[in-house]
């Protein structure tokens, strides 16, 4: 045995135990509907200054959190959005019937497995649906994640019907809980970087119902000491109609807007602002 041969073999473990040790960076996107083309902008930003070690998402943000899991570019996942394609996730259904949901769940449900069949996470995924019954957020990790839970993820109580997986049913991961910091936490990040594309409901009426929900359901789950840095919108993306209807121009303005709100922040974090405030918006 060479003595390059003994380092080697003494080292790589070392270096493989140190590797694990390291605190890790999770990036955490929101829900939101057609706004999730903003965290597209703050990604293609944000990739040049970090890689996530692992990426969580619920709702809107679980697709985008899928592909970039997967290795889809920044470029690419523009791309996707900015296609026509991108129109058909939630495309209305006519006649309108509410009990059956608003929008057609034959083109939801072939959008989501198109995105689910093209990648498979090269880092460690995450997905919060919402069980309906118990009114609880349940996250499910990289190799158990299936379209089902995609779909789930983005069901839009009255818009898209629930989806049953294993017996339960599921629906939007945001209803609960917008941005799902606890998964973080419990996925072991030490930090996380997270891209808020829905810092507040658009209309008065969602926020009183999504608050009454709240209510009744079992307090949330808290992200611990997680070090968090937000990088988020300080004026809303537009209104109720405009975050469930595609628009080629309105994406392309909100992929600009996430990667401006992404330069400003991460460049005052490089200028040494107090890591105290979590907050860069």
């Amino acid at each position: 045995m060479t003595a390059g041969f003994m380092i080697k073999a003494i080292l790589t473990p070392m270096y493989d135990c140190y590797r694990h040790m390291e605190p890790k960076t999770a990036l955490v996107l929101s829900a939101g509907g057609m706004f999730g083309a903003y965290q597209v902008g703050a990604w293609r930003e944000l990739s040049g200054w970090f890689r996530p070690d692992m990426v969580i998402g619920t709702s809107v943000g679980a697709l985008n959190a899928w592909a970039i899991a997967g290795g889809c570019s920044p470029d690419e996942l523009i791309r996707l959005w900015t296609s026509p394609i991108a129109g058909a996730f939630l495309q209305l259904r006519m006649p309108l019937f509410p009990l059956r949901g608003f929008f057609d769940r034959d083109s939801f449900s072939n959008h989501i497995q198109e995105l689910y069949a093209a990648f498979r996470p090269r880092i460690p995924c995450g997905v919060v649906i919402t069980d309906v019954l118990r009114r609880r957020p349940r996250l499910v990790q990289t190799e158990d994640i299936r379209w089902e839970h995609l779909a789930a993820a983005c069901a839009i109580p009255v818009g898209v019907p629930p989806v049953r997986i294993d017996g339960r049913l599921y629906v939007d991961g945001g209803v609960l809980n917008a941005v799902p910091l606890w998964a973080a936490t419990e996925m072991g990040a030490a930090r996380a970087v997270v891209v808020n594309a829905l810092p507040g409901l658009p209309t008065r009426a969602l926020r009183v119902v999504v608050r009454a929900l709240r209510s009744i359901s079992p307090k949330a789950l808290g992200p611990g000491k997680l070090d968090v840095v937000t990088i988020a919108p300080t004026t809303p993306l537009g209104s109720l109609t405009e975050s469930v209807r595609w628009d080629h121009d309105t994406v392309l303005r909100w992929i600009e807007r996430g990667a401006e709100d992404a330069r400003r922040g991460m460049a005052a974090l490089q200028a040494g602002r107090d890591p105290a405030q979590p907050v860069l918006q």
